[in-house]
């Protein structure tokens, strides 16, 4: 079996769009008052939406399940309040749901946190209880900058998120950690934010890893192949050694792992030398970043099913990374697609 552990609903029925415009808009009226979305989408338009995408490329590129959660751009927590947040998160948490249920053998949900600036972590919980316990949901993503590219949350690290951390322990689910759009002028959300914030979370875990001394079976993802992590690795080997910390493989590997949403065989093949396999994931995020076809390979860039067929890592390795390490980061999967055949 073959997972895909990032995948993204960035082709939703435009009712969403509208909703969310409307929320915006809204934002300009200081009587403004949220309200939840009510919007009229047939399973048909859910079903048009992804069979000639997310779907259409599974089947081609040899793919089975999408670990599957709402457009990562559009989590916008830096929009509104927490409000705005809440009932964002909600519609969009239950299209995923609606896709995984039309698709069942296809997709399993994901959500999206209602995070809100400066807004404790304790708010996300209701939703992230409804998601796991009522939608079926296996994970969640997890925003370590809600500003936008500014930065003003505490470290991942910090006991401000540890009562997020505790129910995700209690629930036995992970979390992607994935920033949304910048509002940063200066950085580009996904070629620059998103790489930064895979960067930066890596190196937060390095300075306080002791989380995982509180939290020992708390697991992360962080995605594009770990941002600049992977070909830096001797850089934070040296900072872990320099700050008094154990071995990167003692320390952090027992619970952080990366994905391979990288997009050339190079990428993948560093990826694959730097970083145990037994901390790999399978993930495309298609269809997201980079949609089109490299003019080198004459592929897709985001096919990168087939720079892991190219690797030179034993098949035990592949099957981990396609497999294997999907069912060990989140538990609950097995049970998920259990109910589902």
């Amino acid at each position: 079996m073959i997972i895909d552990c990032h995948g993204h609903y960035t082709t939703s029925p435009k009712e969403l769009q509208a909703y969310r415009d409307a929320q915006i808009a809204g934002l300009k009226d200081k009587s403004y008052k949220p309200a939840k979305a009510k919007l009229s989408i047939s399973d048909d338009q859910i079903r048009a939406s992804v069979e000639g995408a997310q779907l259409k490329q599974q089947r081609e590129r040899g793919t089975d399940l999408t670990i599957f959660s709402p457009r990562a751009a559009g989590m916008g927590h830096h929009i509104g309040d927490a409000t705005v947040s809440q009932y964002w998160s909600e519609i969009c948490n239950d299209l995923v749901k609606r896709v995984c249920d039309i698709f069942p053998e296809n997709f399993v949900g994901v959500c999206q946190l209602p995070q809100s600036p400066g807004v404790d972590p304790r708010n996300c919980i209701p939703e992230l209880e409804r998601s796991v316990k009522e939608l079926g949901f296996i994970g969640c993503n997890l925003n370590p900058d809600p500003s936008g590219g500014y930065w003003k949350e505490p470290p991942l690290t910090d006991r401000w998120w540890y009562p997020l951390y505790e129910k995700m322990v209690e629930l036995d689910v992970p979390a992607m950690v994935h920033v949304s759009n910048s509002c940063n002028p200066a950085v580009h959300y996904t070629g620059a934010h998103y790489i930064n914030g895979d960067t930066t979370a890596f190196m937060q875990f390095i300075s306080n890893g002791e989380l995982f001394k509180d939290f020992p079976t708390l697991k992360f993802i962080i995605p594009h192949g770990g941002g600049a992590v992977p070909f830096h690795w001797g850089r934070y080997r040296g900072l872990a050694q320099d700050l008094k910390k154990p071995l990167l493989k003692d320390y952090l590997l027992k619970n952080v792992f990366f994905d391979t949403c990288v997009y050339h065989q190079p990428g993948i093949d560093l990826l694959t030398k730097v970083i145990p396999a037994e901390n790999i994931l399978f993930a495309s995020e298609m269809v997201g970043a980079v949609k089109g076809i490299d003019p080198e390979t004459g592929f897709n860039f985001d096919d990168t099913k087939r720079y892991i067929d190219a690797a030179a890592i034993s098949a035990a390795d592949k099957k981990k990374i396609f497999e294997d390490n999907a069912f060990k980061v989140f538990p609950r999967l097995k049970a998920a697609l259990a109910k589902r055949r």
